[in-house]
């Protein structure tokens, strides 16, 4: 029986300094030339995804956006795709509303873009928007309308948790959100996304795609519960939130360790 071995990124296979180590990278690459399957599943795109993993020469398709998309790592193509099931307007109007003025990641006129409203940035949004400088994907525009333009699959608030929460607790059941602070600046996120885009989704998406019998995931944060929760064993990195411990299969080794890398070579024997 073939097995899915996948990792989150940030904070589980990624250092803190948002590199994977010599270490982890010939690891993993040498046990995939010996056959193992092997997947990340992150909430980055798949331009910051392949950036801050240069090192690892994984051919199978990647999940990117918390599940939105299961991308070609090698011809970037979108392999299966999970967008709002209609334009989130009222979701919009609600935000605007309430002074949130998000990142917005769509598809306009065929191209991947993230749109923002410079002047209405946050402190956190503009620290984010500066890490993402030179990205052909962004889009800076001066009005709510030219913000929420195109085919949206994506949306990223950076702002104060009273403004936040609230919005949240509306939409945590209608939507798939992940509320949680940023793991690198401490900032408050907000991010809301199709139903059914999800890591777990898009990891069984996938699991079928492949053909593979099991999944076995890594993880640190609250992202990854619902992973968890459909992967046959789930291992929680040292540095992970309670939560995820508490359903993990095992506490492996921090990030910093070489947790994911060390446990795939103890553990993987060939399929």
């Amino acid at each position: 029986m073939k097995t899915l071995y996948v990792s989150d990124l940030d904070g589980t296979l990624l250092r803190h300094n948002e590199t994977t180590s010599a270490y982890t990278n010939t690891v993993i690459n040498s046990l995939t030339e010996k056959g193992m399957i092997f997947s990340y599943a992150t909430a980055r795109s798949l331009v910051t995804s392949k950036k801050v993993t240069k090192g690892l020469c994984a051919k199978i398709p990647l999940i990117v956006y918390n599940g939105a998309f299961v991308m070609d790592n090698v011809t970037e193509e979108i392999l299966l795709s999970n967008y709002f099931e209609e334009t989130p307007a009222q979701v919009f109007q609600d935000l605007f509303r309430h002074q949130v003025y998000p990142i917005v990641y769509s598809y306009i006129d065929g191209a991947e873009r993230f749109s923002y409203m410079e002047q209405a940035c946050t402190k956190g949004m503009a620290d984010f928007i500066q890490t993402r400088k030179g990205d052909k994907r962004t889009r800076s525009v001066q009005t709510t309308d030219a913000l929420t333009m195109g085919n949206c699959f994506y949306i990223t608030c950076i702002d104060k948790p009273e403004k936040l929460e609230p919005l949240y607790q509306k939409y945590r059941d209608a939507f798939h959100c992940v509320y949680q602070k940023d793991i690198y600046s401490g900032e408050q996120w907000l991010e809301i996304m199709p139903q059914a885009a999800s890591k777990a989704n898009a990891v069984l998406q996938l699991k079928e795609r492949l053909g593979c019998g099991r999944v076995v995931a890594f993880g640190d944060g609250k992202n990854d519960l619902d992973l968890f929760e459909i992967a046959d064993e789930g291992y929680a990195v040292e540095n992970a939130v309670d939560e995820l411990k508490a359903i993990a299969a095992g506490v492996i080794g921090s990030n910093e360790e070489d947790g994911v890398a060390k446990w795939l070579e103890q553990h993987f024997v060939g399929e």
